[in-house]
């Protein structure tokens, strides 16, 4: 299976891809560089998502792939990205409470991939992550999903706290994963529901873990303390899917 290339790279591509309402994840400029086609593009960037990146010409020439970067180059998402209401669609579409999963500071492209793929097989109806400090909808992503990707949106929010809280406002509970948290037996994961899930390493921050209803814990009876994110989500989701079966 074939995926875009996601690096573009030119002041001509640049802007194009921008003008052809492109998903870019991160924009690198040059440092200092303000001539007009730079100015151009990056008026065009601030009118979306897109995280800017200002580098010296050392490090774009690191970035490049062919040499001839003009001094930005631009990395695209391998997908379009959905609305958070995309994801309340597909599930009022099929019948069924909203069951979403959001990850926190999950920057490992493989990781994503294996979520998107699980949120496939458990019948989420889409996985929301957040602008920064997240990995985007890489080819990597795209690869290990192993064509889920095709099937699951995905959802990218500037502010996860405050998403939370909106769709809380739509009826939804939120169960956070944490080692310190009831275990996912004792719980209710019935109805509307969002899953929160972070790294191993930081785990979900605070200000979004305050914002949940409920914390799950996995019960693990061995001798290291934590579980790779996918193995986790995959875990929570499917007690989640047990509980719905129950029902």
């Amino acid at each position: 299976m074939r995926y875009e290339e996601l690096t573009i790279e030119g002041r001509n591509a640049v802007l194009e891809a921008f003008r052809a309402g492109k998903p870019i994840d991160k924009l690198f400029v040059l440092k200092d560089c303000s001539d007009g086609p730079i100015h151009t593009i990056l008026k065009e960037a601030r009118k979306t998502d897109t995280i800017l990146n200002f580098v010296t010409k050392e490090r774009l020439d690191q970035l490049s792939k062919t040499g001839r970067h003009q001094g930005v180059l631009a990395y695209s998402a391998a997908y379009q990205y959905a609305e958070v209401e995309d994801l309340l669609r597909a599930a009022e579409e099929k019948g069924e409470p909203p069951f979403l999963i959001l990850l926190d500071n999950v920057e490992d492209p493989h990781n994503l991939g294996a979520v998107i793929r699980t949120a496939n097989l458990a019948g989420a109806h889409g996985i929301i992550i957040p602008k920064h400090r997240a990995v985007g909808l890489t080819a990597t992503v795209a690869k290990t999903s192993a064509g889920a990707i095709n099937y699951t949106p995905v959802a990218k929010v500037t502010n996860l706290s405050k998403t939370i809280e909106e769709l809380k406002k739509k009826g939804l509970w939120f169960v956070c994963a944490d080692m310190d948290g009831d275990s996912m037996y004792q719980l209710n994961l019935t109805g509307p529901i969002g899953l929160v899930v972070g790294s191993e390493g930081e785990g979900v921050s605070r200000l979004v873990k305050e914002k949940c209803d409920m914390t799950a814990s996995i019960p693990m009876k061995g001798n290291i303390d934590s579980l790779n994110v996918s193995v986790a989500a995959g875990i929570l989701a499917y007690e989640i899917v047990r509980q719905r079966m129950m029902q």
